[in-house]
């Protein structure tokens, strides 16, 4: 995995930088400031600016160790612009993310170390995630909705760190997905996300600085997928 400039710099939503390389169409920058998607977050959104107008993002495309910001229209660009992030849609996932984590936790220390199958957030405001949980009381699993919100309410700190591929795989509950494990980073190290008292998972999405700063969440919906697998949706206030 790239260790993305997002990662480090979450809050940080107009960059100027160089592009290094340009096809019609798509381009290359020397440090960009979009998360491109992955471990079930939408990729951000945003547009780049330079002396001769604006274009909108359509996407992301990663090629060796480098990404294509993929462009809504055939221009070719060249020398220093402004890369700058949809601020809204970022928190926005920034919030489903955080909150996600802390379902995460809360099924994990719960339910016997229930392990995830399966995480999306959608551009609505909502968000699910699957859970290998096979016995579970789906009233028990909708009563998780109180400590969800006294979590948020509390405003945690979320921290991130990152130790050495070998360490991750060592230490029991890092990491939690029955099927994947977030990529190292190419000097070998796993990103580690920590909401502080309650939970630490490896994980390489962009979080909130505090559970405080999402708005209060609804668990909306818990459904039956297959044999073993337990769906939660869940929903922002508001959203």
């Amino acid at each position: 995995m790239t260790r993305y400039f997002c990662l480090d710099e979450p809050e940080l939503f107009a960059l100027e930088t160089v592009v290094t390389a340009a096809e019609p169409g798509r381009v290359r920058l020397e440090r960009s400031p979009f998360y491109p998607g992955g471990g079930g977050q939408l990729p951000d959104r945003g547009s780049l600016l330079w002396s001769g107008g604006e274009v909108a993002l359509a996407g992301f495309e990663t090629q060796g160790d480098g990404i294509w910001h993929l462009l809504a229209e055939p221009v070719t660009l060249s020398d220093a612009v402004v890369a700058e992030v949809d601020r809204p849609f970022r928190q926005l996932m920034r919030e489903l993310h955080t909150d996600l984590h802390i379902v995460n936790a809360l099924v994990y220390q719960g339910f016997d170390g229930a392990l995830v199958t399966g995480v999306q957030m959608n551009e609505d405001g909502t968000a699910r995630i699957d859970f290998d949980l096979p016995e579970a009381d789906n009233e028990r699993l909708r009563g998780l909705e109180g400590a969800i919100n006294e979590v948020i309410r509390q405003d945690l700190p979320v921290l991130e760190t990152y130790i050495d591929a070998g360490e991750a795989v060592d230490e029991p509950g890092l990491i939690r997905s029955r099927s994947v494990a977030p990529p190292p980073t190419a000097d070998g190290r796993i990103r580690v996300v920590e909401i502080a008292g309650l939970d630490r998972q490896a994980c390489c999405g962009t979080h909130l600085a505090g559970t405080g700063a999402s708005r209060p969440v609804r668990i909306l919906k818990i459904d039956n997928k297959g044999r073993h697998n337990r769906r939660l949706r869940i929903g922002l206030d508001g959203a």
